[in-house]
């Protein structure tokens, strides 16, 4: 099917709406919020090109290009959702997965749940089978072809529809893994495969294990997920080949991902910090601390120099997966997030959520548990004829029956009070967030302007500075749906890695560059098949490196075609350790991986020229209640399309649109910029 539209979609399916952003070279961006569909999340996706033709008259088939952010394998893996999953090891090492690292993040505890995820593949599905592999490479026992065979019929026969095969040192010599592959598949061509030399080529055998049984446990969720999305798409005569964005924060083609979907854990949120970065950027404001709250979750990354920080290793619903991914600290605190009483009947926030079925009470959809969504009506923050543009009316009297029943009354508060005490609490959980990924990592969280995003990030970004001691805060125009604009503007990205452990000053550089060429060789074949020339292409090298002796290493950047590109990448580990741990001794190091990316720059279009409804911007003046008040406060409420660039005013205020709210507290002077942003600033910043 030809391409010969001009429309450019991003879509990002989240836990209670789905965002739907569409752009095209000569007209405005339109904007779409409808509740995700949680058994079949593609159904919202489809619903959302049925809409667009209807009240747009834009038809699917002028889709140049279709981006999609999506939480499918997160969501496998939460609700233990995934294929029954088949385990196949090196003799003697079949109870690593349990095993572990012996490290409790949980000691005290009286009832001691496992943090090792031994859901994957329970002790009856894991098989042994003989071979063996040496620390640099050589065969020492040759692979017992039989007992591959034997250990995958004993698997499929008792229910598996994956299977992930670890053989030790395989990172060094993959041999074996990839002939355990074709038997495997030559005996079950319907059974799904991971193996560790593909999904992570790299020493520490329990993280290797967990994250290729990891991708074997959501591949066929998300292969079949992506080929009924895809099938959608070609039955609604869209053109454009589906496009789905990575963990890391580069986007790839949909048959790339169904063959490394443990890429994808971080799909939704990195799409935010993509977006945020774009604004930051045409603000001239490069260094980010961004708070995307949705109606789920809470989404916190740092962006510094216009570059999100990145990390190695992730966790997902506590266990450890080594894949590259944006540096996000995801929390159960958002919109939807159910206030509770605990057994001492202390006030609790999620991280349990209404999500969009029922959704909080306001809602009427048969919500009866007051959220945070709940709190924000009673409050006054909400306007229950503007919420979501109107397309939902909610119902005040609900919310206040919720939070009166389950909280205010066990609490002897008022609803007022419990409300106030619901947000304090939110609040609280999210700085806490923003403390993690900014201070733990050696930031002054000072020096960053906070940028609020998805749909209650606004509600909240005025207290979450001042609990932090923000100056600034800079809030987009579509802050609603950015993660969907994000989409948009993330480039196509490829990256591979290599195990090659050589102590540096016994490195050959004629090795590492011959290495390097292999893994560009890999990025090519990648690019090649989503239809990118290699001109277009940007080629980054980076190297894990750690100190002789040390387990863990740190990720640097390699130039090997620098004077002397083993002094520079000794000078970037030292800079990186004294960064990352506050020392840095000047002791040998070793070289543990190497890795290349190629990338292609998404789409940099400016943002529209803002365009200003011609209508009064100050609607109306309401009642609010806000923290360390005795009563309620005047507030003035703006209408945000209505106003104009250099439009200057001072809080209380509430800044009300189509996506979002925003909600300018006492002290605060909010400023529209020449974009159309909204620039809040302390008072004596």
């Amino acid at each position: 099917m030809s391409t010969s539209g001009d429309l450019l979609i991003g879509v990002d399916i989240g836990g209670t709406f789905t965002d739907v952003v569409v752009r095209r070279p000569d007209g405005p961006t339109r904007i779409m919020k409808i509740p995700s569909t949680r058994d079949d999340p593609s159904l919202a996706v489809l619903q959302a090109l049925e809409r667009m033709e209807t009240d747009w008259g834009l038809p699917p088939q002028q889709i140049a290009r279709f981006v999609h952010g999506t939480t499918v394998a997160t969501n496998a893996v939460l609700e233990r959702k995934g294929a029954r999953v088949g385990l196949i090891t090196t003799e003697g090492f079949r109870d690593v997965l349990e095993i572990g690292r012996q490290m409790r993040h949980q000691m005290y505890d009286l009832a001691l749940d496992p943090e090792t995820p031994t859901f994957l593949a329970p002790g009856r599905f894991r098989r042994e089978v003989r071979e063996r592999v040496s620390a640099t490479g050589e065969v020492l026992q040759p692979l017992d072809e039989a007992a591959v065979a034997a250990a995958a019929d004993e698997l499929v026969a008792a229910g598996a529809r994956a299977i992930a095969v670890v053989f030790l040192f395989s990172f060094l010599n993959d041999a074996h893994e990839r002939r355990a592959r074709e038997i495997i598949s030559a005996r079950h061509p319907d059974v799904f495969v991971s193996i560790s030399c593909e999904v992570d080529p790299a020493f520490r055998e329990y993280e290797r294990t967990v994250v290729t049984t990891f991708d074997a446990y959501v591949k066929p969720v998300v292969d079949r997920y992506l080929a009924n999305l895809d099938a959608g798409l070609t039955a609604a005569r869209v053109p454009a080949p589906l496009q789905v964005m990575q963990s890391r924060g580069g986007i790839s083609g949909s048959a790339t991902a169904r063959l490394r979907p443990v890429r994808l854990f971080l799909s939704g949120p990195a799409a935010g910090v993509i977006g945020a970065r774009m604004v930051g950027e045409a603000a001239d404001c490069p260094n980010l601390i961004t708070v995307d709250i949705g109606g789920t979750s809470c989404d916190i990354a740092l962006i510094e120099s216009g570059t999100p920080a990145l990390r190695s290793e992730g966790l997902i619903d506590g266990f450890p997966v080594r894949t590259s991914m944006v540096d996000v600290n995801s929390i159960g605190s958002g919109g939807g997030s159910i206030a509770w009483l605990d057994a001492a009947k202390g006030l609790r926030v999620g991280p349990h959520s209404a999500g969009s079925e029922p959704g909080p009470a306001c809602y009427g959809l048969g919500g009866s548990e007051p959220t945070v969504t709940d709190a924000s009506v009673v409050l006054g923050y909400l306007d229950p004829d503007h919420f979501a543009g109107g397309h939902l009316k909610l119902r005040p009297e609900l919310s206040r029956e919720a939070i009166d029943r389950l909280v205010a009354r066990p609490m002897r508060l008022t609803v007022e009070q419990a409300a106030l005490g619901i947000h304090r609490i939110v609040n609280a959980q999210v700085a806490e967030g923003i403390r993690f990924v900014s201070i733990r990592r050696g930031h002054d969280p000072r020096r960053f302007t906070l940028l609020p995003l998805g749909g209650g990030g606004a509600l909240h970004a005025c207290a979450l500075a001042e609990e932090l001691g923000l100056g600034r805060i800079l809030v987009p125009r579509l802050p609603g749906v950015l993660s969907a604009a994000g989409l948009l503007a993330a480039p196509v990205e490829h990256e591979v890695s290599v195990a090659l452990p050589r102590a540096i000053d016994a490195v050959d550089l004629a090795e590492v560059r011959a290495t390097l060429d292999q893994l560009d060789g890999r990025c090519r074949a990648l690019m090649a098949q989503e239809n990118i020339a290699a001109a277009h292409v940007t080629r980054l090298y980076f190297a894990d490196v750690c100190y002789t002796g040390q387990g863990y290493h740190l990720e640097v950047p390699f130039e090997p075609a620098a004077p002397d590109p083993f002094a520079a990448l000794t000078a970037a580990f030292y800079s990186a350790h004294d960064r990352t741990y506050g020392y840095a001794p000047k002791s040998p190091i070793r070289l543990v991986n190497l890795r290349t990316v190629h990338s292609v720059a998404g789409a940099t279009r400016l943002p529209d020229e803002w365009a200003p409804a011609r209508r009064p911007a100050l609607v109306r003046k309401a009642r609010i209640l806000l923290p360390e008040r005795q009563s309620a406060v005047e507030a003035a409420v703006y209408d945000r399309a209505a106003l104009k660039a250099g439009d200057a005013f001072s809080g209380p205020a509430i800044i009300e649109q189509d996506d979002t709210t925003t909600l300018l507290g006492p002290g605060w002077h909010c400023r529209v910029d020449a974009l159309g942003n909204l620039v809040l600033e302390r008072a004596g910043n």
